[in-house]
């Protein structure tokens, strides 16, 4: 069917809004509308292409969701070369650059543009009749790689100008630290590894091969550069910026023309002390000669221009006591070190704690209880102790042995070999009850519904749980919950309800859910086809576990020693008399879809991803997360990716929602 007029009108409306709220949002830092009433403008946008294919243009801000994983990115040769700065560090060095300047430009008027230096990744960005055409990096200057389809995912670039001409922009992609810091809480939560900075996290973010990561992560992006090549490119870099800023590109406010190194030394102090009260990292100013045409006369040397330097501050660093070393226990049993330490003040604030990461870091810089240590303060945010004064230790100092129980509960920690990070997998340690329950409680686990975070804080406040087991004890104190404060009878029951009804859940889904360190939903239906019950699989040895498929020695030693505390065992009883399934038959739920395995891609058009998965348990098939010669059929919803390609190439049977429910 072909659109009509009034759908083409309707689609450049919806398309003018959504430009409209980026510029909002990104360029003027003045949002109206929330982030749920923006992703409804997106998905409809998104739905009116999908049934009209040929309405969708390149620059349609539905391109930023992303695309179909890149194979390789390949290389990229910058028109003009991505130059990289010479720094210095004090008054001296930038009056040194002040004077070679003067040196080379005798008898001219010499004026500074002066911004601020983003700790992120350069971008190189090229524009061909005003609408984006090519994203790159910067690599070594001369090439880097072709990484567009990632680029168009990040909301603050437009994929179109007004303007329609050829030109290239260029700045840096960064990530604000309050979105990191969320990060590094949702990957501690899962139990998966966090990330050092949030520079390292971009640049890795930037080379992934599947840009709808790359458009889950909130990416943000400053213009600095605009190629001369434009008509209406400007002899002043400053007013460049002007025009960066005109074209809906998004530039920081925070830059000032001085017109002497005094000035610029001003503008430098001045955010070397308030640095900390920006959203983002910076280590530096960027002193550029403002003339174009005297960058031009300047010239440069090496890879690096004549015409500017990286100002940077001092390191954010101080020396202090290190009074004792504490074990801090993370919401999944993660044992980290940390530095208690003599107060001082650094990059801003008092610091009194800091990261020591690990018992290797501990043995690597042989930091010791009442060493001298020094301390900094970097783009992690997080202090750190990064060596150690040896000329001040004390004579009786002793080297930190690293204690074998947990501080919270006193369960023996432990660490597989090929890992950093002790752990401590007692379900009932008090540090991690909270992340264990709403683990035990999140969909695709045990889906218990209405028990979301808020609800796990009150019911561990209240002491009405300690573990995950408790909850299936609740139904006795439902005259006591009722008196909590907005809950009442109705709430009560609900939650109640969804405890009882996660007792159909199968044995694998349990699984799963016990939070068994390294064990996720593949490996837990694994582990449930090859031993039939919870009581064999405590039994089994690491050798046994070795031989299943996908299960290596990392996962093997976890679930051996998961099993080995007396306190796990005991809460597993307590699951078993409750009624939760920990059993099945091992010759597999009989069904119609027995012996079949199916792998789910795309959205489909009325059962959610959990809903499907449970219908093909539950009439005897099995799930994979990935495509392989194993696979029967692979169920195809709308926007399905790769997995789509390689099931074509595979010859693998191919349903659509209405298939599939027509075989069960």
């Amino acid at each position: 069917m072909s659109a009509t007029k009034e759908t083409q009108k309707h689609i450049e409306k919806i398309r003018k809004e959504i430009l409209e709220h980026d510029e909002r949002y990104y360029v003027l830092s003045q949002p109206t509308i929330s982030d749920e009433a923006y992703d409804a403008l997106m998905r409809e946008l998104i739905a009116l292409e999908e049934e009209f294919p040929e309405l969708k243009t390149p620059d349609s801000p539905s391109q930023r969701v992303g695309g179909k994983p890149t194979k390789e990115f390949p290389t990229h040769i910058h028109s003009t070369p991505m130059l990289s700065l010479q720094n210095t560090y004090d008054e001296k060095d930038i009056r040194d650059f002040d004077e070679r300047v003067k040196k080379l430009l005798p008898n001219e008027k010499i004026r500074y543009a002066c911004e601020l230096k983003f700790d992120g990744v350069a971008l190189a960005i090229q524009y061909r009749n005003g609408i984006l055409e090519i994203g790159a990096t910067r690599g070594d200057g001369t090439q880097g790689d072709t990484i567009t389809n990632n680029v168009k995912t990040i909301r603050a670039i437009p994929l179109s100008v007004k303007e329609k001409n050829d030109f290239e922009v260029r700045g840096e992609v960064f990530m604000l630290e309050k979105d990191f810091k969320k990060l590094n809480e949702e990957q501690e939560k899962k139990g998966e590894k966090t990330f050092l900075n949030p520079r390292n996290f971009t640049s890795g973010t930037l080379k992934m091969q599947d840009s709808k990561i790359v458009a889950s992560r909130k990416l943000q992006f400053f213009a600095y550069f605009l190629s001369q090549s434009r008509k209406d490119a400007k002899q002043f870099h400053s007013d460049n910026l002007m025009l960066l800023k005109k074209f809906c590109f998004p530039v920081n406010d925070e830059y000032r023309v001085c017109n002497s190194i005094d000035e610029v030394i001003a503008f430098w102090k001045s955010w070397e002390e308030k640095r900390e009260t920006l959203p983002y990292d910076i280590d530096g100013v960027v002193v550029k000669v403002d003339s174009l045409e005297q960058q031009e006369k300047l010239g440069m040397v090496a890879k690096s221009p004549r015409w500017a330097v990286a100002f940077k501050f001092a390191s954010r660093k101080a020396e202090t006591i290190l009074n004792d070393i504490t074990l801090q226990v993370g919401r999944l049993g993660t044992i980290t070190p940390v530095a208690e330490l003599q107060p001082v003040f650094l990059g801003g604030t008092t610091v009194s704690r800091a990261s020591l990461y690990n018992e290797d870091y501990i043995r690597e810089i042989d930091v010791r209880i009442g060493d001298t240590v020094v301390v900094e303060k970097g783009g992690d945010v997080i202090p750190k102790v990064t060596s150690v004064v040896l000329e001040k230790r004390i004579a009786k100092s002793k080297p930190y042995k690293f204690p074998s129980t947990c501080p919270e509960c006193k369960s023996k920690i432990f660490k597989n070999e090929d890992e950093t990070n002790y752990y401590c997998e007692n379900i009932d340690c008090p540090a991690q009850v909270h992340g264990r329950i709403e683990h035990f409680a999140m969909r695709g686990a045990m889906d218990i519904e209405g028990l979301g975070e808020a609800v796990v804080k009150i019911l561990l406040e209240k002491k009405f749980v300690k573990n995950y087991s408790d909850l299936y004890e609740l139904h006795k104190r439902k005259d006591e919950l009722v008196q909590v404060e907005r809950w009442g009878e109705k709430s009560v029951q609900n939650l109640l309800d969804g405890i009882e009804a996660s007792k159909l859940k199968l044995y694998h889904r349990v699984l799963y859910s016990m939070g068994i360190r390294h064990v996720g939903s593949t490996i837990a239906q694994k582990l449930a086809e090859e031993f039939s019950s919870i009581d064999e699989l405590e039994k089994a040895t690491e050798e046994q576990l070795l031989e299943i498929e996908d299960i290596g020695p990392k996962i093997a030693e976890s679930i051996v020693h998961f099993f080995s505390q007396k306190r796990n065992r005991e809460i597993v009883e307590r699951l078993k008399k409750s009624g939760l399934q920990l059993s099945q038959n091992k010759k597999k739920i009989a069904g119609k879809l027995s012996g079949k395995t199916f792998v789910l891609t795309g959205t489909l058009p009325t059962l959610k991803r959990d809903e499907a998965k449970n219908m093909i348990e539950s009439n005897g098939g099995k799930t994979a997360s990935s495509v392989s010669k194993n696979v029967d059929y692979v169920i195809v919803g709308e926007d399905p990716g790769s997995k789509l390609d390689k099931a074509n190439a595979l010859g693998i049977s191919m349903l659509n929602e209405e298939d599939f429910l027509k075989m069960i």
